[in-house]
């Protein structure tokens, strides 16, 4: 995935020299939204725990089991966010990396808690601490951005409200 995201860098610097075509090299975080991939299997971290939340919720379960410990951090960013920063990005002329991100980290058992507060989930949380957290932390230096007139305007809570309003009107 790295050797991928160094070598479109490598290719935008070798057009714009070459042939003067200006290449931007977005690079985002963590994405969450409406239409998003809710798969306990295959999905990211929001909308599986969406997921597994609503499941429990219908059947009554007493708990959920989260992978880790709950002490990692993200950063996420909401999809509309990440629509209007490739709109506002994609003129300027630097074949740099611009990331986008919230700016923001969050823990992972923070987003847990506030996911039960937005889904009405009681129940408790069991973090499986046999599974792995994954990497420590994973948050973006997003200052590029805010040069080229672009910044984050969706909370993370109100984002969590829209994507769960919008999963519960997909269900079956």
């Amino acid at each position: 995935y790295g050797i991928a995201k160094r070598s479109l860098i490598i290719g935008a610097k070798a057009y714009k020299q070459q042939y003067g075509l200006n290449v931007v090299n977005i690079i985002p975080t963590n994405l969450y939204g409406p239409n998003d991939h809710f798969n306990l299997d295959t999905s990211h971290v929001i909308p599986a725990l969406i997921l597994k939340l609503r499941n429990a919720i219908k059947s009554k379960a007493e708990s959920i089991e989260v992978w880790g410990t709950g002490k990692a951090s993200r950063d996420f960013l909401y999809v509309e966010d990440a629509v209007d920063a490739l709109i506002k990005l994609s003129e300027n002329n630097d074949p740099n990396p611009i990331n986008i991100g919230s700016g923001n980290e969050i823990k992972i058992s923070e987003l847990v808690s506030l996911l039960k507060e937005i889904t009405g989930f009681t129940g408790s949380v069991i973090y499986n601490t046999s599974k792995p957290d994954g990497q420590p932390r994973r948050c973006l230096d997003i200052s590029k951005s805010f040069k080229f007139g672009w910044s984050p305007t969706t909370a993370i809570d109100v984002g969590l409200k829209k994507t769960w309003e919008w999963f519960l009107t997909k269900e079956d």
